[in-house]
């Protein structure tokens, strides 16, 4: 009988996967505009602002942001927001498996 939080980890990496590759079709390839298009209002934009140039505000802070959170693995704004936009699910499925492990 599988354990409940390997099923829950299952089902979060995929929802994970699935959200990177949705944003990921959206973006990459396009311009700086096209991503701050797909991105608005989201979490991850959100989450991109506030890694943003210190000073900046609205779309150059969430561009900067994302630009610098892509840097980090090689990558530039496109990659960024595909981090960002997988963040936000990672954590929760991360915390959904560590309470089911806790009840297993």
């Amino acid at each position: 009988m599988e354990k409940t939080s390997t099923k829950v980890g299952t089902t979060a990496g995929a929802i994970t996967i699935g959200a990177a590759g949705t944003t990921a079709s959206s973006v990459v390839g396009a311009s700086a505009a096209g991503i701050m298009s797909a991105t608005a209002g989201t979490t991850g934009a959100a989450l991109a602002s506030t890694a943003g140039a210190t000073g900046l505000a609205g779309g150059a802070a969430t561009a900067s942001g994302m630009a610098s959170v892509g840097s980090l693995v090689g990558g530039g704004m496109a990659a960024g927001a595909i981090m960002t936009a997988a963040a936000p699910i990672a954590v929760v499925g991360a915390l959904a498996y560590g309470i089911s492990r806790w009840f297993d």
